[in-house]
C-alpha cells in the first residue's frame, strides 16, 4: 500500500514560484543597474531626451500628427542666475541642502491633498441631484505633489505619470542615484535644459526665445519669474503667460530671488 505525503505534489509549483521570484529580482536589480549607468553617464554627456518628451511626441504624433518642437541645450553658464533663482525660489527652496527629498513638504502636500479630498466629499453629499437626473459633478480637486527638483527629473528622465505606489518607490530610489552621482549644479543644469515650458517648449533656451526673444543668458529677474510660475502648468499658462496670476506670482518670486542661494 502506498502512503502519500500530503502537499507533495505542490513541491514542483512552489520550486517554479521560486524561480520566478528569483528572475524577477534579478530583472529588477538589472534595471536599477541600467538607470545607474544611465545616471553615472549624465556627469559628462547630457540626455538626448527623456521619458516624459517621448511621451510627449507619441501624443503630438496621434493627436495632431505633426511634431511642433523647439529645444536647444545649453551650459549653465549660458542660463541666467536670475532664472536659476526663479526657479529655485518657486519650485524647491531648499534645494541646496537637501538630500532629495522634503519629507516635510511631502506631509504637507499629502494634508492638503486629504483636505482636498473631504471638501470634495463634502460637497458631492450636500448637492444630491434629482431622481434620475444626478447632479452636476463637482470639479477634482486639484493634486498637491511636494516633489523637490531632483524627484521632477527623476521623474521626467526615466518614469510614467501615473501615479502608484511602486512608481513613487522607484522615484525615490532615482533622486537617490541622482543626488549621489551629480553634483547640484549639474542636476539644475540637466532639470533647466529639459522641463517642459508649453506644448513642444523644452528647456530654458527654447522657453526664453519663444516667450521674450532672447537668450536664456539675458533673462531679467521678471522675466525669469513668470517663467518660473509656469512650470507647475505650462501648457495652461501658456495660453495667457501675462494673465494677473502670472504677473502677481511672479512678483511675489521676485522678491524671494534674493534670499535664494545657488549650487
Amino acid at each position: 500500500m502506498k502512503t502519500r505525503t500530503v502537499g507533495a505534489g505542490r513541491h514542483p509549483l512552489v520550486r517554479q514560484a521560486l524561480r520566478l521570484a528569483g528572475l524577477l529580482m534579478l530583472c529588477a536589480f538589472a534595471l536599477q543597474l541600467a538607470f545607474a549607468a544611465r545616471v553615472a553617464l549624465m556627469a559628462v554627456l547630457a540626455p538626448q531626451s527623456t521619458a516624459f518628451q517621448r511621451s510627449e511626441v507619441w501624443r503630438l504624433l496621434t493627436e495632431q500628427h505633426r511634431i511642433r518642437w523647439s529645444q536647444d541645450w545649453v551650459d549653465g553658464t549660458r542660463i541666467a542666475p536670475n532664472l536659476q533663482r526663479a526657479v529655485i525660489a518657486s519650485e524647491d527652496a531648499g534645494f541646496v541642502d537637501h538630500n532629495g527629498i522634503e519629507w516635510e513638504a511631502i506631509e504637507k502636500a499629502w494634508q492638503k491633498n486629504q483636505q482636498a479630498e473631504q471638501r470634495l466629499s463634502k460637497a458631492v453629499a450636500a448637492k444630491p441631484g434629482k431622481p434620475g437626473r444626478p447632479g452636476p459633478a463637482p470639479a477634482a480637486p486639484k493634486v498637491v505633489g511636494g516633489s523637490t527638483i531632483t524627484q521632477q527629473l527623476a521623474k521626467n528622465l526615466f518614469l510614467s505619470g501615473e501615479r502608484t505606489a511602486l512608481r513613487k518607490a522607484q522615484e525615490a530610489l532615482l533622486t537617490a542615484m541622482l543626488e549621489a552621482a551629480l553634483s547640484k549644479d549639474r542636476i539644475l543644469t540637466i532639470y533647466l535644459n529639459n522641463v517642459e515650458w508649453g506644448e513642444g517648449v523644452f528647456g530654458a533656451q527654447a522657453a526664453a526665445r519663444h516667450y521674450f526673444r532672447v537668450d536664456a543668458a539675458r533673462l531679467g529677474p521678471e522675466q525669469a519669474a513668470r517663467l518660473a510660475v509656469m512650470l507647475p502648468a505650462p501648457k495652461r499658462f501658456e495660453k495667457n503667460p501675462a494673465s494677473a496670476y502670472v504677473t502677481g506670482r511672479a512678483a511675489t518670486i521676485v522678491a524671494r530671488m534674493g534670499a535664494v542661494d545657488l549650487p
